[in-house]
């Protein structure tokens, strides 16, 4: 697609090339210059502009382009006339070339007739060799083919023998491996189960001693705790009957002052022995939780047994469990 504007330069330097070139630069012959680039009115206000510009000097310009478009000219017949004698050079060195490539030609023509007579005889003789040859290699592939059938069913009966000799005695040896295997397996389950057995009802006496242990201890702790609860409620009632004489202390203050002093000294000790009860009552607490989650961990542990054994041992332990259960309950 050509392009939307051209210039005045590309104008002037077309035009210029042309008269070079001993043509007329005309409208037609710029824009074919251009590559039919720009419309025919750009291209004739161009060349008007210029024209105006080169004024008066456009005489000796027409001149001087007269003296070029001579000198093309002889230039132009000169190569004709040197482009004719080499052409005539070059055609009268390929007509001796011809000649002499014909003279081959015929030398060579003659060379092929008599190698082709020879190739003909050579032929027949090949033919000739080549049936005798073929008829003696299918006599050779027919005995070939008895003799490889017959090896083929020698060596199919051998491997045939191989195989079943070697099956048997794979066969005799899986069974023996077999029953070796059976052997060692049904010891090692007897083994590995009579281990059970004795693992868990060693663990299951363990646990029911621990059990035991840890029944007597949450029976201990509670009876501390229930002692504490009492202490704590003593306290705390004589902390109440001393606050209320202490307020009535303290009504009386102007004439009771040492009384109430006493009564403050009373308080401080009961307060710190208050204190002191709390502590052991939170520690009671916390063992009891203590002891009830271990117990709570053994009860689970033996809830599951495993085994013939365990159950036995789980139904003759049973009424140790129930009553340690029953111990274990934390007070309401």
């Amino acid at each position: 697609m050509a392009r939307s504007g051209i210039y005045k330069s590309e104008v002037l330097r077309a035009r210029d090339n042309l008269l070079a070139q001993g043509r007329n630069p005309s409208i037609d012959a710029i824009r074919a210059e251009l590559g039919n680039t720009g419309s025919k009115t750009t291209i004739h206000r161009y060349l008007k502009e210029l024209e105006e510009e080169e004024g008066a000097g456009s005489g000796a310009k027409i001149a001087v382009s007269e003296a070029i478009q001579e000198l093309v000219g002889r230039l132009a017949a000169r190569l004709h006339e040197e482009a004719d004698e080499r052409i005539a050079a070059m055609a009268a060195e390929s007509a001796a070339q011809l000649a002499q490539c014909r003279e081959q030609l015929a030398q060579t023509t003659a060379q092929a007739e008599v190698c082709q007579q020879q190739l003909q005889q050579l032929s027949q003789a090949l033919a000739a060799e080549q049936q005798q040859h073929a008829a003696a290699r299918e006599a050779l592939q027919a005995a070939q083919l008895r003799d490889g059938q017959q090896q083929q069913q020698i060596v199919g009966l051998q491997e045939r023998l191989a195989e079943n000799q070697a099956h048997r005695a794979s066969l005799e040896e899986k069974h023996l491996h077999a029953r070796e295997a059976l052997e060692h397996y049904r010891q090692s389950v007897k083994e590995q189960r009579d281990q059970e057995q004795r693992r868990h009802e060693q663990q299951v006496q363990q646990l029911q001693a621990e059990l035991r242990t840890l029944g007597q201890t949450l029976i201990v702790k509670q009876d501390e705790l229930t002692r504490l609860y009492q202490d704590s409620a003593r306290t705390g009632a004589e902390l109440l009957a001393a606050s209320r004489a202490l307020r009535q202390q303290e009504q009386e203050s102007a004439r009771q002052a040492q009384t109430a002093a006493g009564l403050q000294a009373r308080i401080a000790e009961q307060e710190r022995l208050l204190a002191v009860l709390n502590e052991r009552l939170e520690r009671a607490i916390s063992s009891r939780e203590e002891v009830w989650q271990l117990l709570q961990q053994a009860s689970t542990a033996t809830a599951v047994p495993t085994g013939e054994g365990a159950a036995a041992a789980t139904e003759a332990d049973g009424g140790v469990v129930v009553a340690t259960g029953e111990a274990a309950a934390p007070p309401a």
